[in-house]
């Protein structure tokens, strides 16, 4: 096997360069790679403020008390570091992004659909975080200047992203290495505060009440796995920026880790206020926690910032190399259409408040379809290339990848329509039907011989 991508007949995207400048990033393998294993740590601990996760914290009011809620979330997010470290272990291994990798799974044409299954949630993320950042840039201006325009706001704070997308991975290193330290603090101070306003009510709502442990429980930390099963897909977009020298294990423990504190403390900040109050809208919840001008204008600051942070990492880097792949775009002009596509997703629809039990709907949904092709790229990786690639066949687009490799698309298709029909663990769900029926099919099926060469 070798990893020059320079013979004859190579895609375009193939050649590898020595540097990478700000933006310039591309699908040929990553030989420079700008992060360590703290900076990576801080990279996603900054990228992981999902307001997604408030929503489903308020989503299982009643159905958890407190202890099985942070349980429900410790577990989620166990399940996520080990699956990041398994689907983007051939990322941190050949530098390769997440379209190339499915190529061998799903063929070149083919992987046009896992790529649409990963950005378009991306993108209704990425609108929808949008907006609540613009939210409380709004809030501050009207606190402080009377000045209340939430449309101006949405429209200037999506640009500010955009501008922000277009460096690429040296941006996202240092925006979210930088933020980090803020963001925690906040988030400490948030989760005080909430408890000391709303202790009395906490005790009867959330600790006294019973709960369970049987299928809600496990649906719920599917819910808080959901919202980063769109990141499993593509963990070798980022894994491929991080230096060697990590091991599996360490790697794992690094994702879990880093993903962890934000989403137990985000998580139970929207169970706890929305129980408190039933206020699903992450600036109303801030709003009703806090009664300090000066410390409600820091809290509205860091919605915002932690928009940016999440956004630029986890809802950008995505869909970008998605159209780069599809239409062979440059990483800037692919950034500048992500952004623009957010605008589409008509986020001021998904912050009301009865829109909590829509967006868990929304998660699980695609969770169904999500899990299925991250067991598919594993068994395909770890079974049936024994975690070995040929890179020049993965850029030859004439080679045995050619087109679309069937047995993939089978599989994920059959994998989500059982996950649907168990949606409150959907995820769950789809990995062994999805999985075994890939391995068997490429086993046994000859219209797959090509993709096993």
């Amino acid at each position: 096997m070798t990893t020059s991508t320079s013979q004859p007949g190579a895609a375009p995207d193939a050649i590898v360069t020595a540097t990478k400048a700000p933006g310039e990033e591309s699908l040929a393998p990553q030989k420079t790679r700008i992060m360590g294993r703290f900076s990576y740590l801080l990279a996603w601990f900054g990228g992981c403020v999902s307001i997604g996760t408030f929503a489903m914290g308020s989503s299982i009011v009643g159905t958890l008390n407190l202890l099985q809620a942070s349980l429900a979330i410790a577990i989620g997010c166990f399940v996520i570091g080990v699956a990041l470290a398994i689907n983007g272990a051939a990322g941190y291994k050949y530098g390769i992004p997440f379209m190339v990798q499915a190529r061998s799974a799903f063929g070149f044409t083919g992987t046009r659909f896992p790529g649409l299954v990963r950005a378009v949630p991306a993108i209704v993320w990425y609108g929808f975080q949008s907006w609540i950042g613009a939210g409380a840039l709004n809030a501050v201006s009207a606190t402080l200047f009377g000045f209340d325009n939430l449309v101006f706001y949405f429209i200037a704070f999506q640009f500010l992203q955009i501008g922000l997308s277009v460096f690429g991975f040296q941006g996202i290193k240092w925006l979210e290495n930088i933020g980090s330290g803020f963001i925690l603090v906040s988030l400490v101070y948030m989760f005080v505060s909430v408890i000391n306003k709303y202790g009395d009510v906490l005790g009867e709502q959330l600790i006294n009440i019973e709960g369970t442990w049987g299928l809600p429980f496990w649906g719920a930390t599917m819910l808080f796995l959901g919202i980063y099963s769109t990141m499993i897909l593509n963990a070798s977009d980022y894994s491929r920026e991080l230096k060697h020298g990590t091991g599996p294990g360490l790697l794992a423990t690094i994702y879990a880790m880093s993903i962890l504190p934000c989403t137990l403390f985000m998580g139970l900040i929207g169970l706890m206020v929305s129980g408190a109050t039933g206020v699903a809208d992450p600036i109303q919840v801030f709003a009703n926690a806090v009664d300090n001008t000066p410390l409600l204008v820091t809290t509205l600051l860091f919605i915002a910032f932690a928009q940016v942070t999440t956004n630029v990492l986890n809802n950008v880097v995505p869909p970008t190399y998605v159209l780069m792949d599809v239409f062979k775009l440059k990483f800037r002009s692919a950034t500048v259409i992500v952004g623009l596509l957010a605008f589409a997703t008509f986020p001021w629809e998904l912050v009301k408040d009865d829109s909590a039990a829509g967006l868990q709907l929304f998660v699980q949904t695609y969770s169904a379809f999500l899990g299925p092709i991250f067991a598919i790229m594993a068994v395909d990786y770890y079974l049936i290339r024994r975690r070995t690639l040929d890179i020049d066949k993965l850029y030859d687009v004439q080679g045995p990848y050619r087109g679309v490799n069937y047995a993939a698309i089978v599989a994920a298709l059959i994998g989500a329509v059982v996950a649907l029909n168990v949606s409150a663990v959907s995820w769950y769900a789809s990995l062994l039907p999805a999985g075994i029926l890939y391995y068997l099919l490429m086993q046994y099926w000859p219209a797959c011989q090509r993709f096993r060469e």
